[in-house]
């Protein structure tokens, strides 16, 4: 089981990416490209499931690229509001609202002669989409509340977990920003579509946790293995990452067995949430109904209360048959992690 991913190379001439895992022709592919488009200035669009590395595929981009020895940073476009996002994206002057008692650098101004990474852009609003597009056609931009332009030479790197193309089509895509951000397309593979490459991250994995937590279990189980080949990782690299962390630290013995691993995974019959249409559409049914019952024909916004208690009941049985991971959990609810934590806080579901 030892992975080769620390001298995989995607072509004869290249440099190694030794954060990337994996060497079957998928990944083959994805290392090609991000070797390929680092050298150049154009913007970069990262598409994949959460979990799936996009990150890492960013960092690498920039890392190979001449704008390596200059500032990598990063923006999660779907963990803070509109209003909050574009003052972290370009800044803003004292007064400019609320609480702007100092002025502040926005990210874009922070990356001058580097690279910023726009992670979940597909969660900006239309509003903040014309200013990201100026940034890319102009690099010019002013800090909110102030007049004064500023330019930039900063390379975008772009990600979204959903189809960008879709987004446009359904209107919630700005189509000029979405061809100005596809100069280059990268798709990231979920775990699904490259099974052959999880021994290389089990491996991994072992290694990095073994070390972590002083323990000693550097084998797997040819059961264990199969029934991890086998599963359909709807949490990609993270869940992955996740189950062998627990799975290191449960083990009584040097072996990673089979009970280690979760009642999903294995396919054992427990509290797995339901994993057919039909019986999702019974179960969001009945709490329609449930709610219809119990709410106040006379109250106000009863159609927002309505979803809402749904919705809560909806989250609160995935996150308890996804044992509290989050990251598979979204996935499951077809959402993304940071708007899952956000729903969480707001139905006083953190524990």
């Amino acid at each position: 089981m030892s992975p080769s991913y620390a001298s995989f190379r995607a072509d004869d001439d290249g440099p190694p990416i030794p954060e990337l895992i994996g060497s079957g022709p998928a990944m083959r592919e994805v290392y090609r490209l991000t070797r390929k488009v680092a050298q150049s200035n154009a913007s970069v669009l990262l598409l994949g499931e959460t979990g799936t590395g996009k990150e890492l595929i960013a960092k690498a981009i920039h890392r190979l690229s001449p704008r390596g020895s200059g500032p990598f940073v990063r923006v999660n476009c779907g963990a803070l509001a509109e209003n909050l996002l574009e003052s972290e994206l370009f800044g803003h002057v004292r007064g400019a609202f609320t609480g702007a008692i100092d002025n502040r650098t926005g990210r874009f101004e922070a990356a001058h002669t580097g690279t910023v990474f726009l992670d979940e852009i597909n969660s900006t609003t239309p509003k903040l989409q014309v200013k990201l597009l100026r940034v890319l056609q102009e690099h010019e931009f002013e800090r909110v509340g102030d007049t004064q332009t500023i330019r930039v030479d900063t390379r975008v790197i772009a990600a979204s977990n959903r189809d960008l193309f879709e987004e446009v089509q359904n209107g919630r895509f700005r189509e000029d920003l979405y061809y100005r951000l596809n100069v280059i397309t990268i798709y990231l593979p979920p775990i699904r579509e490259r099974r052959e490459d999880i021994p290389e991250l089990v491996g991994h994995f072992l290694r990095l946790y073994n070390e972590a937590n002083h323990r000693n279990v550097p084998h797997v189980e040819r059961a264990a293995m199969e029934a991890l080949q086998k599963y359909d990782w709807p949490g990609n690299v993270r869940e992955l990452q996740n189950y062998i962390e627990r799975a290191v630290v449960l083990a009584p013995g040097d072996e990673i067995t089979l009970d280690l691993l979760p009642d999903c995974v294995v396919g054992r019959k427990g509290p797995q949430f339901h994993r057919h249409a039909a019986d999702l559409e019974t179960l969001v049914a009945r709490l329609v109904d449930q709610a219809v019952r119990s709410a106040n024909a006379e109250e106000d916004n009863l159609y927002a209360k309505i979803v809402s208690r749904v919705e809560r009941e909806l989250i609160a049985q995935v996150m308890a048959a996804c044992d509290n991971v989050q990251v598979k959990a979204a996935a499951k609810l077809g959402i993304n992690r940071n708007t899952l934590h956000k729903k969480l806080e707001e139905y006083g579901l953190e524990r």
